[in-house]
Parts: structure tokens; sequence; C-alpha cells
């Protein structure tokens, strides 16, 4: 069984994927057994390789310790993993074996565990089954042990239980860990760019740098509006011209709205965008940026304004290029949109809109940028003569996101300062949405809007989301679990 995530597509996208996960797998027994029972010892080393084969297939890079049946060889298996800086450790206990064979491998890796009770077989013919088959066969036997001396030595753990073969439940859960795994490693090695300041006043997305570097890993790389100037300014008319035919690839063009504030769109307008996105492009590159928040309020119409307001259309290019972008200086949203878009799922950055209590949905949307290649058909380009709440004026992107299964994910702080992730699954539906160069859609949630609305906000959120297709909160569930943050889920 294979299980990929959700399908990303789009004109001139090229997604990142998350880093390949590097995970510890190890097979356990008693050795007092194998004098006692011939084969056994084979037997149960078979079935451990088939376990490795699974999971290397399901695209991990597999640190194997092989079969640990002494405290002695957990302990070499333990620095094996920390020497390999493994993201996940798997323990399958293959047949019994003793906490004190497992507990120093997990120690000594210092990396979240899962506890495999896979058998063998789903069932045996009990009368007819001797003793040394059973023992082939109790992969469940000691892992409430194993479960117990992770709890007091203060290891993180689950447990998946189920048959080495033919499982889609059991190997659903594996698969959910080993690709939050790799959106552990890519997290922890991404560099995030902060381009400006936090739109003045939002107070909940204020974002002490360090408790991204402590608690994630990730560095912010902190920009100036003249570091995306200098660049801009020495971008050359090939470049532009190469870039304008990038965006007519990507984007319709909409004639003005009958919203007062839209209008036609401009040549100016489409060279200025298209000259910012190039060196956008080149900002990324140079800084080596895996995602960009940015906000730059400027002044009277001078350098800084026209660069803050032009870069809609090319931070919508990055997005979906696995480059994520946020605006508003949101790097908590940032940080969620990129785990979506190494998930597979996108993560355009979103917001409530309004709830609608005839037809039972949440308009969810923001201004800015959006993730072009989870859109619904082709993203629209509409030309704003200003942009509400912001100085300057320009081009803006209209769009909604993809029909079908959406994940929304919130990165909010504890009191404590805490990081902290809120998930909610639902479907993107069909039908009338805003035209005022925004993105929004139609959402539906388990629960009705008022309902959902309130228990989200129960959870101390930010007030914006990161939008994917899919329905991903299993690998969310258990990226927040792989970096010890709060989880809640709602709906």
């Amino acid at each position: 069984m294979t299980v990929t995530g959700p399908e990303i597509h789009g004109t001139g996208s090229a997604p990142r994927s998350a880093p390949r996960a590097r995970v510890g797998v190890f097979g356990i027994g008693l050795e007092a057994y194998w004098p006692q029972f011939d084969g056994l010892r084979e037997r149960i080393e078979g079935y451990q390789q088939r376990v490795e084969q699974r999971v290397a297939g399901l695209g991990a890079d597999v640190v194997s310790a092989g079969l640990v049946d002494t405290a002695h060889k957990a302990r070499e298996a333990g620095d094996r993993f920390a020497a390999a800086q493994v993201d996940l450790v798997l323990c399958h206990a293959v047949t019994y074996a003793t906490s004190s064979q497992v507990l120093p491998a997990l120690q000594g890796a210092k990396a979240p565990a899962v506890l495999l009770a896979l058998q063998p077989s789903p069932s045996l013919p009990y009368p007819q089954t001797d003793t040394g088959e059973w023992l082939a066969n109790c992969a469940a036997c000691c892992v409430p042990e194993i479960a117990g001396a992770c709890t007091r030595a203060g290891i993180a753990y689950d447990t998946v239980a189920g048959t080495i073969d033919d499982d889609e439940r059991a190997w659903r859960q594996i698969t959910a860990w080993i690709r939050a795994a790799g959106v552990s490693r890519g997290l922890r090695s991404a560099r995030i760019g902060f381009l400006g300041h936090t739109y003045p006043g939002m107070l909940d997305l204020y974002t002490d740098f360090t408790s991204v570097h402590a608690q994630i890993g990730a560095h912010v790389e902190v920009l100036e509006i003249d570091d995306l100037a200098a660049r801009v300014a020495a971008v050359t008319d090939e470049e532009t011209s190469a870039k304008l035919d990038e965006i007519e690839a990507m984007f319709d063009f909409a004639d003005p709205s009958s919203d007062p504030i839209a209008g036609p769109i401009e040549p100016e307008q489409m060279d200025w965008s298209a000259r910012v996105a190039v060196g956008l492009d080149k900002l990324a590159a140079d800084f080596d940026l895996q995602a960009l928040t940015y906000y730059y309020r400027g002044l009277g119409g001078n350098e800084a304004e026209r660069l803050g307001a032009g870069v809609i259309v090319g931070n919508s290019i990055l997005t979906a290029r696995g480059v994520p972008t946020s605006g508003e200086g949101d790097l908590k949203t940032n940080l969620a949109q990129l785990i979506l878009d190494r998930l597979g799922a996108g993560g355009s950055y979103t917001e409530f809109y309004a709830l609608d209590f005839d037809e039972d949905f949440v308009l969810m949307g923001h201004d800015g940028p959006m993730h072009t290649a989870i859109a619904e058909g082709r993203p629209t380009l509409r030309a704003l003569k200003l942009y509400h709440g912001k100085r300057g004026a320009g081009l803006s992107v209209e769009a909604e996101v993809r029909h079908g299964p959406i994940t929304i994910v919130g990165c909010t702080q504890t009191a404590e300062g805490q990081l902290k992730l809120i998930v909610g699954e639902g479907e993107s539906v069909p039908g009338d949405t805003f035209r005022i160069g925004n993105t929004n859609s139609r959402l539906v949630f388990g629960l009705k809007p008022a309902e959902f609305f309130e228990r989200w906000c129960a959870e101390g959120p930010t007030h914006h989301v990161a939008l994917g297709v899919g329905h991903v909160a299993a690998e969310v569930r258990r990226v927040a679990s792989l970096f010890d943050l709060p989880y809640a889920e709602v709906g």
C-alpha cells in the first residue's frame, strides 16, 4: 500500500517536497529464546526485514539497528540512532523482549518513538499452536511493558498495532508518522525570511524570533526593504518580459468589478508587478529562503510603499513554487503554511471572512498572495485602486481553493509562549464568493458555522490560518508531537 499526499498542480508551479525522513528501526526479541526454539531468531529477523522494506518504500531513509535482544545491544542501537540524527524511531516488537532491551535505544536516540505491535498473522489455529509458534506471533506481549517504561522515563511514544502485511489501518498510521517526520526535518532546517515588520496593532501576530529558533529549529532571516529594492532595481527588461510571460500563463485578467475600489489593469501595473516578482525570486534565491513573511507600510507613494504594494503577484508565484508567503508579518501562520506545503497540501494565507447561516458555510480568504497551485481553476488578477487597511494600490489575486477536502492549520502561542497548532478538516464547496480582488472560498466543516467558530476561538488562535487541500490532520497532529507542541483539533 502506498499513501501519498494531496495532488498539487498548477501552471508554472513546482512545489517542493519535504526532505526524506531519517527513521531508526529496530526489532526486539529475548536472547534466551534462541537456543530454546530452533529457527525462531531467523523468523524474527525475516519479519523485521519486511517491516524495514515497507518503511523504506514509504520514502524514508532507514537507519537499521537490526535485531536487539540484549540491553547491551540496545545501548549500541541508541548510539547508532544518535549518530545518524534520526527524526523518529520505530521499535518493532516482533516477539517478547524486556523493556530493558528497549529503553537504552530510545534514550540514546533522543527522538520520538513509535512502538509497533505488528503480527505476521491476523490469527492462529490456537489448539494446534505450540509455544515456539506463539512466540513468533506474540508482538503485543511486551508493548504495554515498554509503554509503561517510556512513561516513567519521560519518553514520548505512540503505539501502532496490527499485522505486518495487508493492514491498511496500521500502515496508514505509520505512513502519517513518516510523512510528519519528513516535515519536521524540513522545518528544522528551514530559513524563513522576515521582510519588514508585523502589521501594527495585531497583537496576536507578534512573535519572538528566538521562540521559533528554540521550539522549531528554523532560522529567521531578518530582511530589510532595501534588500528587495536593490534586487528590483537591477532587474532587466529581458527578465521582466520573461516574468510577464509566466504571469500570463498562470493568471486570468479581470475587468473592473462593481467594487468602487477596482479598476482596469494598466500596463504599468503589470510591468511593476513583474519586476518586483523577479526581485522576489532573486531575494529567495540569494538568502536561500524556504518561506517568506512580509509587511511594509511605506509612506506617501515612496519606493518602499510601491514595493510593499507590488509583491502580491510575485509572492503568489513563490508560494506555488514551494516558498509559501504570508502577509502582515504573520510568522506563525507562515510556519503553518510551510507544514501544509511540505505535506503536499499547499497552504494559502487565509482568515475568517464571514459565517453564512443560511447555507451553513464559512467564507474564508485574504487579500494578497494565493497558493495558485491549489486554486479551483485559474486564479484571476484584479487591479485595485487601494488595498483596504494598507497603503498603496496595484494588482491583487482573486481565487478560491480547489473544491473537495481541505484542512486549515492555525499556529498560535499559549500564555506561556509555546507555539500551538490548531487544525480543522472540512470541504471546499462551489458557490458565489466575493469579487473584490481577494482569495475567498466556501468551506464546510463538521460543525455548524457558529459552533465551529466558537470552538476555534476557544483555542486561543491567531486570526489567520493556512488553508490546504486534502485531509491531513493526522499528519499535522504528528508534526506537533514531534516538536512537543500543544495541538487541538476542531470539528
